[in-house]
């Protein structure tokens, strides 16, 4: 009867040493912190040279265009953060009218509501669609650079939006500041997971309207796109794959015939996708979460092109796989290592982040910090409580 208690414990035990020694490998090779996706200014990996980059250095100027495929367009947009970019895609596409055949574009991602995005978009529809139409905006998921502009594109040209349910719901959510996920809802959250510092707590409480000053509005309609669904768009398939731990339910869009993954923030080539416990999901496991959704990409072919949304098209798809794990395998061992003595989230962010944080990358950071506790709770290798000050402590099992 005390068998299965017993196996249990060993596997726990087997992943704690499987942290332990990835990290006393990878710290070699790999000693930068975790980087989130949403903020922290790119930095050369050291395993990088192992990717390669078909199209070398070249970057689109805003209002440019480079097409990497047959029907294929990469443009950028600027962003006012850390990470200054994202990588948007126009796709040729067609749909049947009442009048016949009708040839235009399907946008992929739209960057965040502002003047400078918009002037962009602008001229790229005056110097770069040959005259053709958008006929569909296809949103990977909910965060601002990707959805910000979602329905005023949509307004623009009288075009349907198509997302998944989950990333939908929550990007209207967001836009309307409904309470729980609020700019505010992460206060009550940050504390009881260390966060104490009056300046920071008094910078976040201006957070309010953050998400709906970069995201004003979303279609109230929208088309559902879920995991393995075939989109068509033009005379090509595109196989829908989903993604958790960094959003929702991640869209992200694989073309065989291309051998193209238009992967969002589920794989990028220079920095770890963000992957946090919210206000809203005070229990969330998205390290697990990913980790796990990694496995579907890792099922696609070795020479597959990825067209990431931050940094450059890359191949190498299972190499940067491998080296994802790798790099939250040595995070967990780090933050194990420090939970031999009670330790909060907050405590944990100084670890996983060498570096003074604003306002905006501390909301991330924390996030971060508690995703990676949670995972070695989830795990039995560590243990929760609750303090008498109202802050929730880990401690090795």
């Amino acid at each position: 009867m005390y068998a299965l208690p017993l196996l249990r414990r060993a596997g726990f035990l087997f992943r704690i040493a499987v942290y332990v020694n990835v990290n006393r490998i990878v710290a070699r090779v790999c000693s930068m912190p975790v980087v989130a996706v949403i903020f922290l200014k790119a930095r050369m990996n050291p395993l990088e040279a192992e990717l390669d980059y078909p199209l070398a250095d070249l970057l689109p100027e805003p209002g440019s265009v480079h097409q990497v495929a047959p029907g294929v367009l990469w443009l950028r947009m600027g962003l006012p953060f850390a990470l200054n970019h994202i990588n948007l895609w126009l796709l040729e596409d067609e749909r049947e009218t009442v009048d016949g055949l009708q040839r235009g574009w399907t946008v992929i991602d739209c960057g965040i509501a502002s003047d400078a995005t918009r002037t962009a978009w602008e001229t790229i529809f005056a110097q770069h669609l040959r005259g053709l139409p958008v006929l569909r905006v296809l949103v990977t998921h909910c965060h601002p650079d990707h959805v910000g502009l979602a329905d005023w594109l949509c307004a623009r040209w009288h075009a349907p939006l198509w997302m998944t349910t989950g990333e939908y719901g929550f990007a209207r959510m967001m836009s309307a500041a409904l309470p729980g996920v609020d700019g505010t809802a992460m206060l009550p959250h940050f504390r009881q997971h260390g966060l104490v510092d009056p300046a920071m707590i008094e910078q976040l409480q201006g957070r309010k309207t953050y998400y709906p000053t970069l995201v004003p509005a979303v279609p109230h309609g929208y088309t559902r796109i879920q995991d393995g669904q075939q989109v068509q768009i033009g005379r090509r398939g595109w196989r829908v794959i989903t993604g958790f731990g960094h959003s929702p339910e991640h869209a992200a869009l694989y073309c065989a015939e291309l051998g193209l993954l238009i992967s969002g923030d589920m794989v990028l080539p220079r920095i770890s996708t963000n992957v946090s416990v919210f206000a809203v999901e005070p229990e969330a496991n998205p390290v697990q979460q990913y980790l796990d959704s990694l496995t579907k990409f890792a099922e696609l072919p070795a020479a597959t092109l990825v067209l990431p949304a931050h940094g450059k098209p890359f191949r190498g798809l299972h190499t940067r796989i491998r080296q994802l794990r790798e790099h939250h395998a040595a995070r967990l061992a780090e933050v194990l290592a420090a939970c031999a003595a009670p330790q909060s989230a907050a405590d944990i962010v100084p670890l996983m982040f060498r570096r003074e944080l604003d306002a905006h990358q501390l909301t991330f950071a924390l996030g971060e910090a508690l995703a990676h506790l949670h995972q070695l709770w989830f795990d039995g290798a560590l243990r929760r409580r609750l303090d008498r000050d109202g802050v929730f402590r880990f401690l090795a099992a």
